[in-house]
């Protein structure tokens, strides 16, 4: 069974617990049948106008680079539902093990002591627990509400000093601002970039770096995310690399055009010398590379990571690498690249780190999902991107431009 399968198998059975669940409310609650039969069925008619719109199943134009009010009425509280009803369905049936495993160990402990419990079936107690049960259900339902209506929004601007011994002096202080997996949409529309890029410029950056998504799916606006990005100033350019989502929407060649027109460089398998007074470093860009085959096609499948990138880089010089996919580190750190900056991960979007290091889903697939990470040989950081995809949600891993500060160490 394929992952899509499994996916929307647990899809349709958790849609099917909340029908269920919905019904028993309105036999609890409503009393006149009438009333019952036209609540359900507007319920259902606007679930599936909600399916339908969000399924593709009416047509539709191409992507919008704006907020339209069909995304905003039908699309977004579909995909708040959606995520939150999956973790609801989960937390309930964890839940419900918990009580049926209580209930049967209760039983078992009444009948070797041949007698009942009073406390375990009292009534305030089963009230307790209902109350408790609807509370921790209820919970990813207010926690995706925060990450649509806040946590996606709530920007958060990193500076972060990275020290680099071999560093020229003349880079004493040199600052890079880094913004990372844009995915242009409804949900992160032109708007909403150019307000980024308005603090990306207002942090003062030498020189800016885009390290890829700038789009997510085939038929999303190049030329508008390209324009909302054009106003990014630095004295010494604007550099960037490309991410999956850009090789399966198919527009590595067309964007890297469309950005070249503005004077932005996308860096593909390349590398320039940034000079200061004689002196200068060495900044590289890859396309996306992955160990296995990934997506719905157009990733590079590599045997090994950076092959081909020992002949990019400059043994005399500080190197810094442009690498969507931040699981290129490990290679680059054994070929003494410097400094590796990266995206892709999100931050795991939906990240649980406040509860425990490990809870977010990006962990399931790489070590590094944000933040700064060393080893011998080199340097990474990981930036959690601005946009998001799938859902429009962001929980315990916000936003971020990160600004560097170069420095001799």
């Amino acid at each position: 069974m394929s992952f899509i399968s499994i996916i929307g198998s647990i899809f349709i059975v958790t849609q099917l617990y909340w029908a269920w669940q919905a019904r028993r409310w309105m036999v609890k609650h409503i009393q006149a049948p009438r009333t019952r039969i036209l609540v359900g069925v507007g319920l259902a008619v606007v679930y599936f106008g909600m399916v339908a719109f969000n399924f593709h199943w009416l047509p539709m134009g191409p992507t919008p680079a704006r907020l339209t009010l069909g995304q905003a009425l039908l699309a977004a509280p579909f995909l708040w539902w959606v995520a939150s009803s999956i973790v609801g369905f989960l937390v309930a049936m964890l839940f419900a093990i918990v009580r049926l495993v209580a209930r049967a160990g209760s039983a078992i402990g009444r009948r070797l002591a041949a007698r009942k419990s009073p406390a375990l079936e009292s009534p305030a107690r089963r009230q307790f627990l209902e109350r408790t049960g609807a509370l921790l259900v209820g919970s990813p339902f207010v926690a995706g509400s925060y990450g649509l209506l806040w946590g996606r929004l709530n920007l958060e601007t990193t500076e972060k000093r990275i020290r680099l011994p071999r560093l020229p002096k003349a880079f004493e202080g040199f600052r890079i601002a880094q913004l990372s997996d844009i995915h242009i949409g409804p949900f992160m529309p032109e708007t909403e970039i150019r307000k980024y890029v308005a603090i990306a410029n207002a942090m003062k950056p030498d020189m800016t770096v885009l390290t890829g998504d700038f789009v997510t799916w085939v038929g999303d606006p190049q030329q508008a995310v390209v324009d909302a990005l054009s106003g990014l100033r630095a004295p010494f350019g604007v550099f960037g690399c490309l991410g999956n989502h850009d090789a399966w929407a198919k527009v590595e060649d067309s964007i890297t055009e469309l950005f070249r027109q503005i004077g932005f460089r996308i860096l593909r398998q390349e590398a320039v010398d940034i000079a200061i007074h004689g002196e200068a470093f060495h900044l590289m860009g890859i396309d996306f590379q992955s160990r296995r085959p990934f997506g719905p096609g157009g990733t590079r499948v590599v045997r090994r990571f950076l092959d081909g990138v020992e002949g990019l880089r400059s043994p005399d010089l500080v190197n810094i690498l442009l690498s969507h996919n931040p699981d290129t580190f490990d290679r680059a750190a054994e070929l003494g690249i410097d400094l590796s900056m990266a995206g892709h991960t999100h931050g795991g979007q939906v990240a649980l780190e406040f509860i425990s290091p490990e809870i977010a889903p990006s962990r399931l697939v790489t070590p590094y999902v944000s933040g700064w990470f060393e080893k011998p040989g080199g340097q990474l950081y990981v930036n959690r991107g601005i946009g998001t995809i799938g859902v429009p949600i962001r929980i315990g891993a916000p936003p971020e431009i990160t600004v560097y500060e170069l420095t001799r160490g």
